[in-house]
């Protein structure tokens, strides 16, 4: 369970957690167990956050992404091994990065910040991507971090410009007879013309390999990448498209994201600016992208919307939750966490809920709105496509659950938005991540709190 940056610091709370609050099934707050102690792990300096943390299923191994730091921790947190991947000099204005070619502008010793960190299993190997030159990654061995390779001498080596932690979001696809894609989704922060907010990537056998991170296809025409319009950039100057969450589920990859829109208010003529949380699904063979379709969510108890999306899960439903919500104990269920409203990403309020989707409802609304489109019906409806407005296509196809688009009426937005059930809320300490799953048919979930406590 991975708590909002700020309240990581250089302290990493992993075991013995206590659990400050125990909410009954009717709701009533139990009083709180009796403190114990935690097992606690600091790092080597005091410059800054632990940004992300991976665990081996496998051995129980830590992975934990830090400023200028990657450690390997045992599971009872004895430091294994430690790699070192900055400061270095650099300038965020040099593009391509001073070690492709001389950058004119002043290069100062920058911090690399840990913005991803992926376990490649079939390859044994951990990708580790930083802030350093654009948003290049490395490939250091599981076993003793050893570097494999970092490819950095081709465009679409540099991922994204951003320096803030949680912005950049990867979900492997993997295959027993050819390499792995690396989908990565990111913000752009104004510079649509260098990288692209999601794209698909080869993830190669060989570390070193001169196709590594290279898109699954290019050509001059099409390419498995989608990029933000620089005319968007006109309507809403900060646009961007903030990525909380990533997973792959049959067919389909998933991102959780939120997006800034401009919006009337009733009986306004003027236009203000929200945040909107969609869902994006893509399918996992499209390498034209035209697939790609997004659907707003969002959640509402007694009244109150809760639409600004905080943190994301997708575990199974089990049995008992299953039969309360009329699905199959394997199908797929999204906890996600939701603060109040949706105007202030930056400072969310500390209203906040945890709510359910199932993800086959989800996936049934995104068929109709492809379905209709295909009939003619409405325009593409994008929020970030907006100035073009362009009108769907008809066509005569069957559309089905697997349907992966073609080069007409993509990529799509859904106007409609899909609501989750509202299963706990707190009005005083905003929740911040969430995570889930299955014990002897209960589904169980765990939230963190903006103040460091977690709730079961």
């Amino acid at each position: 369970l991975i708590m909002s940056p700020a309240m990581w610091k250089w302290t990493c709370l992993v075991s013995h957690l206590l659990l400050s609050t125990t909410v009954s099934p009717l709701g009533r707050q139990q009083p709180p167990h009796p403190k114990r102690s935690f097992i606690t792990f600091t790092g080597e300096q005091a410059e800054g956050n632990f940004n992300h943390l991976v665990v081996d299923e496998r051995t129980g191994h830590i992975y934990l992404g830090a400023v200028n730091r990657i450690y390997k921790l045992s599971s009872d947190l004895k430091v294994l091994v430690t790699h070192e991947t900055g400061p270095d000099d650099d300038n965020p204005k040099c593009y391509p990065p001073r070690i492709v070619q001389t950058c004119n502008e002043p290069l100062t010793p920058t911090n690399n910040i840990n913005k991803m960190l992926l376990i490649d299993y079939k390859e044994n190997r951990l990708i580790a991507c930083g802030s350093l030159y654009q948003g290049i990654c490395k490939l250091l061995r599981l076993d003793d971090l050893f570097k494999l390779g970092e490819p950095f001498h081709k465009k679409e080596h540099y991922l994204s410009g951003v320096n803030e932690s949680g912005s950049v979001f990867g979900v492997i696809v993997s295959y027993s007879n050819m390499d792995d894609k690396l989908f990565i989704a990111t913000a752009v922060d104004g510079k649509p013309e260098y990288f692209p907010t999601i794209s698909s990537r080869k993830l190669t056998k060989n570390s070193e390999a001169d196709g590594m991170f290279a898109y699954v296809f290019h050509d001059e025409f099409v390419a498995s990448m989608i990029k933000i319009p620089s005319d968007t950039f006109t309507i809403i100057p900060d646009f961007d498209i903030y990525y909380i969450y990533g997973f792959s589920s049959g067919n389909f990859v998933y991102f959780l994201t939120l997006q800034p829109e401009m919006i009337s208010p009733p009986g306004s003529t003027t236009k203000e600016q929200v945040y909107t949380s969609k869902l994006v699904r893509l399918c996992k063979e499209d390498t034209a992208f035209n697939s790609y379709v997004e659907v707003p969510i969002g959640c509402e108890k007694n009244g109150v919307e809760y639409r600004l999306l905080q943190a994301a899960y997708l575990s199974k439903a089990g049995a008992i939750l299953a039969r309360s919500l009329g699905v199959g104990p394997e199908d797929d269920i999204l906890f996600t966490v939701f603060s109040k409203g949706q105007k202030r990403k930056m400072k969310s309020l500390d209203e906040s809920a945890l709510c359910i989707f199932v993800l086959k409802n989800i996936n049934d609304r995104i068929k109709d709105r492809l379905q209709s489109c295909y009939r003619g019906e409405g325009t593409l409806d994008l929020a970030w496509l907006k100035v073009k407005d362009i009108p769907c296509s008809s066509a005569l196809l069957t559309i089905d659950d697997n349907f992966c688009g073609l080069d007409m009426n993509a990529p799509l937005g859904v106007s409609s938005m899909v609501r989750g059930l509202p299963i706990f809320t707190e009005d005083g300490d905003r929740m911040t991540s969430v995570i889930a799953y299955v014990y002897k048919n209960h589904s169980l979930a765990f939230v963190g709190t903006k103040s460091g406590k977690l709730k079961k």
